[in-house]
């Protein structure tokens, strides 16, 4: 079973219920500084933490007097846009006295099927991350329609998860793990410590939702928990409104975890190497040697360019025999892989008219 003193990348994600009284519409700011506490001392162990948090349509709803119960898309919109900027300056205010940075991601749904800006998410994660900073994250609901909303932060901590290598997701929730019934109706409902696997007899348990809290319930913890072991992750459902939730969860509280057959890192690898290529990048003998090692791809070992394809898109890697070396995620476009193949990483600027990035693949974006 897993523990969050093994985790390297941790994501947590945080309801509105846990982090907006009901009642006034005010932030709780005593759970906020417990968590605030929770993040300091598992951050000071080497972990990088990532909290994707609930609560603005929650806080800027009060702020500008809207009624209770369900909003129209307009009204949510607009109680997201005043209530982000409160919900980030909270989250800023309340891990500034350990040192802590923020920043604040802001996704939709189209930001992880589009390829191009799944990688630049990706990117943009990493950088923070390198940087030493906690990267706090809330589905865009200012811009999402219907069309393109993730409709519950489970289904987009997992996402977030995948998306930057996380090794485990924690979803702070307002239940305890996952039963074999809803323990609300059947007093003979039994907590999982542990599911290996998520089996359609484990889905069938889910029911209609354990909870009538949690805005997408049950099932939606389970399409959660199986995005993110698929990509290596394992994740852990637990109750989220006690102090200092995190530090109780090692202390031994009461929780569920979904166990990972493999890594991020593999994960990842096979993902990409299932993809179906849109070209051939050619190499020379010393790139791909270089390759073999575990380097990314510079432009200066390629001879050729084949195919016409965007940035993101799957391309393969093929020597001047034709073999195929690997399959990777390419960062530009066809004819920009063209203008800069053989030349050294410091001319692209010269070359597209803009600083681009020194490797056409990088290695993080190739199965070889």
């Amino acid at each position: 079973m897993a523990t969050l003193s093994a985790a390297k990348r941790l994501v947590v994600k945080i309801g509105s219920a846990l982090l907006v009284d009901r009642e006034t519409g005010d932030l709780r700011q005593d759970w906020l500084k417990s968590l605030a506490e929770d993040v300091a001392r598992i951050r000071a162990r080497g972990t990088d933490v990532i909290l994707v948090s609930s609560g603005s349509i929650a806080l800027g709803r009060r702020v500008l007097g809207l009624p209770s119960g369900a909003l129209a898309l307009e009204q949510s919109q607009a109680a997201a846009a005043v209530g982000q900027i409160r919900l980030a300056r909270a989250y800023e205010e309340i891990l500034a006295p350990y040192g802590i940075k923020t920043g604040q991601v802001l996704v939709t749904l189209e930001d992880t099927t589009d390829r191009r800006r799944y990688l630049n998410s990706r990117a943009t994660m990493e950088m923070l991350l390198a940087l030493g900073v906690t990267p706090i994250v809330n589905e865009n609901d200012t811009v999402a329609t219907d069309e393109i909303r993730y409709g519950d932060n489970d289904r987009l901590a997992a996402q977030v998860a995948v998306t930057c290598g996380a090794d485990q997701l924690v979803l702070l929730s307002d239940v305890d793990g996952f039963y074999t019934a809803n323990p609300g109706l059947d007093p003979n409902a039994r907590r999982f410590d542990v599911v290996d696997r998520i089996t359609p007899e484990i889905e069938a348990m889910a029911g209609d939702g354990i909870s009538g809290l949690s805005k997408g319930g049950m099932i939606t913890k389970l399409l959660a928990a199986r995005m993110a072991t698929e990509g290596g992750c394992a994740m852990c459902i637990t109750l989220g409104s006690p102090l200092n939730p995190l530090k109780t969860l090692e202390e031994g509280a009461n929780c569920t975890w979904f166990t990972a057959d493999t890594d991020p890192y593999q994960a990842r690898k096979r993902w990409i190497g299932a993809m179906k290529s849109k070209g051939d990048i050619v190499v020379d003998a010393g790139a791909a040697r270089a390759l073999s090692q575990g380097k990314s791809l510079l432009p200066a070992g390629v001879t050729a360019i084949r195919g016409s394809f965007g940035r993101g898109d799957p391309v393969a890697i093929v020597d001047d025999a034709g073999r195929r070396l690997g399959l990777g995620l390419v960062r530009y476009t066809a004819d920009e892989a063209r203008a800069i193949q053989g030349r050294k990483s410091a001319d692209i600027e010269a070359l597209l008219g803009y600083k681009g990035r020194a490797a056409l693949i990088h290695r993080d974006d190739m199965a070889v």
